[in-house]
């Protein structure tokens, strides 16, 4: 039966086969076959087959190339705790080093039924019509991420504190877990703001209460995580307002009592945000008007690392900082803005960025722990999932915030699993 579906599926080259091997049958002199031209006979048929599967194989792979349903990041090696999770997720395993499948089984909540998701970041309500961006899954290289199991999540934050400080894209991770959370409370009106509060861009301080569970996610406003100040006398008339880059935000004391605390920083960062609107540094009270952003970031990482080290008690509080998050900017001018159908195949350098080397390099330094999130190398192929014109403002583009739900979902997947990997451990 092997041979003949072989000899079938020659096929088209069936007929040159039979020629070849008359041919050998005329000189052998009919029925007195030499053994010469017997193996010769098998060797024709042999190469006439392999050249008839490279054939196929060549024609096939120039009428259908290769389709990659998954996107691979670019695998930095990092040593911290969250980029080598060793208990469920596998030893040594770099949950960052992994590759974006499809998963029908994404999203995990619906943007429009959970209270606290900013309708500027609910693209589908905002009239997206595309919703494939929606059915990507991260799956790291050497393990498993744990799929999310809500009711687990929940108990394990039973009487807990979860504090976010950062920028926008903090609030967007703080609003995600609200509405991953939300999907295992049955009454929906035992969560709700503690002061009543409705999401704005501006406020700097929102909390929300799972009253059933005992627990609030709070999120405070500090874009820079350094205190703002006021012009020293005799500054340059450019000079319109300050960032002390030695003091941490004065709000931070509020940080301080908390039991898992997850901090950013870096889209602030820019000449648009800072010099552009006249904001220079200070150091001492002295003004530091050569100092690069990327020096004013290091000194200020520094700042809080020293505040880590001598105010956070690490026996009570996990400590976690989220890298930089990628953009999808047409233009260094942040004024074009080009949402895609599917994740990019070629991250084009945006798994690196300099703000993200140097929160790994202050973390590595520190004598207490704090995980990294790091998130860059995720994010850099996603130009699919950001907000594009489909915001509660599309007059004005945005490549830097994701839809929800979206991206930042599996920031809190990732940061779940690692935290119930050590609460288990702990209940051992």
């Amino acid at each position: 039966m092997v041979s003949r579906l072989y000899w079938s599926s020659l096929g088209y080259f069936r007929p040159s086969i039979i020629r070849v091997l008359s041919f050998g049958n005329s000189l052998s002199g009919g029925h007195c076959k030499s053994w010469l031209f017997q193996s010769f006979n098998v060797l024709v048929v042999i190469g006439s087959f392999l050249f008839f599967l490279v054939a196929m194989c060549s024609g096939y792979l120039f009428m259908f190339p290769a389709f990659q349903p998954v996107v691979h990041s670019s695998g930095t090696n990092m040593s911290t705790d969250l980029g080598n999770m060793s208990t469920d997720l596998g030893h040594g395993c770099n949950v960052f080093d992994g590759r974006w499948v499809p998963d029908e089984s994404y999203p995990l909540y619906n943007a429009s039924e959970c209270p606290f998701a900013e309708l500027g970041f609910n693209c589908l309500a905002n009239r997206r019509k595309d919703k494939g961006y929606l059915k990507w899954r991260w799956k790291p290289k050497s393990c498993e991420i744990p799929r999310f199991d809500v009711l687990a999540v929940l108990d394990m934050l039973r009487g807990r504190r979860v504090v976010f400080v950062g920028d926008s894209l903090s609030r967007t991770q703080w609003e995600s877990m609200i509405c991953l959370l939300m999907t295992g409370v049955e009454d929906k009106k035992s969560v709700y703001e503690v002061n009543g509060n409705k999401i704005t861009k501006q406020i700097r301080y929102l909390g929300v209460r799972f009253s059933s569970f005992n627990f609030t996610v709070e999120f405070y406003r500090s874009v820079f995580l350094v205190q703002p100040g006021s012009v020293p006398k005799r500054s340059p008339k450019r000079v319109k307002s300050t960032l002390k880059l030695d003091k941490l935000d004065d709000i931070s004391t509020d940080w301080i009592d908390s039991d898992i605390l997850i901090f950013n920083s870096g889209h602030w960062w820019t000449p648009a945000k800072l010099f552009d609107m006249g904001c220079y540094f200070q150091v001492g009270g002295r003004m530091k008007l050569g100092m690069s952003i990327t020096g004013a970031f290091r000194f200020a990482l520094n700042t809080w690392a020293s505040w880590v080290e001598s105010t956070i008690n690490t026996n009570r509080t996990r400590i976690f900082f989220r890298t930089f998050e990628s953009t999808h900017w047409s233009s260094r001018t942040r004024q074009n803005c080009k949402v895609t159908r599917r994740p990019l195949s070629r991250t084009k350098g945006r798994e690196r960025s300099p703000f993200s080397d140097i929160v790994m390099n202050v973390v590595k330094n520190l004598s207490l722990p704090v995980a990294l999130l790091h998130v860059t190398p995720m994010g850099a192929f996603r130009s699919d999932a950001h907000v594009g014109p489909w915001s509660d403002t599309a007059s004005v583009p945005d490549c830097s915030h994701w839809c929800l739900p979206g991206v930042p979902d599996m920031w809190n997947e990732i940061l779940f699993s690692y935290l119930l990997s050590q609460h288990r451990v702990i209940l051992q």
